[in-house]
């Protein structure tokens, strides 16, 4: 039985490697390693390390000034708010459009899914645009606003609006072919024995999906951190009220302190890096869970 084992992944291996369609030159092997990292190195590595670079050029006492600096405070404060506010909204909705696409027919669930790719087809710039002539002085609701004193544009709110719609897909998007694949048969199991839709939820289907939801919310944030497009439109570019830190990079560079933009933009970079660790230590848990669920 023992050899039997053996035998068998060398006869796997043996047909593997004398498969046409997978055996190719070392020289092939070789150019395409050289062109993926060469890519990596030159698009990716290379920025990043520039970042760091130039905002460390004038050491480390510029560096923290400029961080500590109050416009640089008002825009992280801002990002934060705004990233607080947005994501757990899009969890809300990315976890009952993912249900009621996943798990339910009904009219119009095309257009819904539609809908929800919305954004990524959609320029930042332009969704900016269409909350600006929404809620805009000269906009429909405009008058309105004005009379009440409301202020949305060039505000707080019009800020985490923006956010909201750049970011609203990435929840959604990761549950739903998960919600698909994990069928609903362990759902309607629940429902025969008893269970509430709030039990059956939180019991069978928030376990099974934990780690595709864990792994969509860590990209929102990282989006909405990061967003600029949508925001510069809506924010009215007002240092120390509403520059988020993307903006703020913008205006420190456009000013000529280019430590300073770079100190700034080394933080985003920063937050970049966290977001690839956290999402590798994801997809590794989830890989472990299957195995042992398997």
């Amino acid at each position: 039985m023992s050899a039997a084992l053996h035998v068998a992944p060398a006869r796997a291996r043996a047909k593997y490697e004398d498969n046409p369609a997978t055996r190719e030159a070392p020289w092939v092997r070789f150019t395409l390693l050289a062109l993926g990292l060469g890519f990596f190195a030159v698009f990716l590595l290379l920025p990043l390390v520039a970042v760091f670079t130039e905002a460390l050029r004038k050491g480390w006492e510029l560096y923290f000034a400029a961080l500590t600096e109050a416009d640089t405070t008002s825009a992280i404060q801002l990002t934060l708010t705004a990233a607080a506010i947005a994501v757990p909204l899009n969890l809300v909705f990315g976890v009952s459009a993912a249900w009621l696409i996943a798990k339910h027919n009904f009219p119009g669930k095309q257009i819904l899914i539609t809908l929800i790719d919305l954004p990524f087809s959609v320029s930042p710039v332009v969704a900016g645009l269409m909350y600006v002539l929404i809620f805009g002085a000269q906009g429909w609701f405009g008058p309105w606003l004005q009379a009440h004193d409301v202020k949305i544009i060039f505000a707080v709110p019009g800020i985490v609006l923006a956010t909201v719609f750049v970011t609203f897909p990435f929840v959604a998007r990761e549950l739903i072919p998960l919600m698909e694949a994990q069928g609903k048969d362990e759902e309607e199991a629940a429902t025969v024995l008893g269970a509430s839709g709030w039990q059956t939820f939180r019991r069978v289907t928030l376990p099974n999906i934990k780690w595709g939801l864990l792994y969509g919310v860590i990209l929102c944030n990282a989006r909405a951190m990061g967003e600029f497009g949508a925001v510069s439109v809506v924010s009215g570019h007002i240092r120390g009220m509403t520059n988020t830190l993307p903006l703020h990079v913008e205006i420190l560079y456009n000013e000529y302190q280019f430590s300073a933009a770079f100190a700034v933009a080394s933080l985003l970079a920063l937050l970049a890096l966290v977001t690839l660790v956290i999402k590798q230590l994801i997809e590794w848990r989830a890989s472990q869970s299957t195995k042992e669920a398997s």
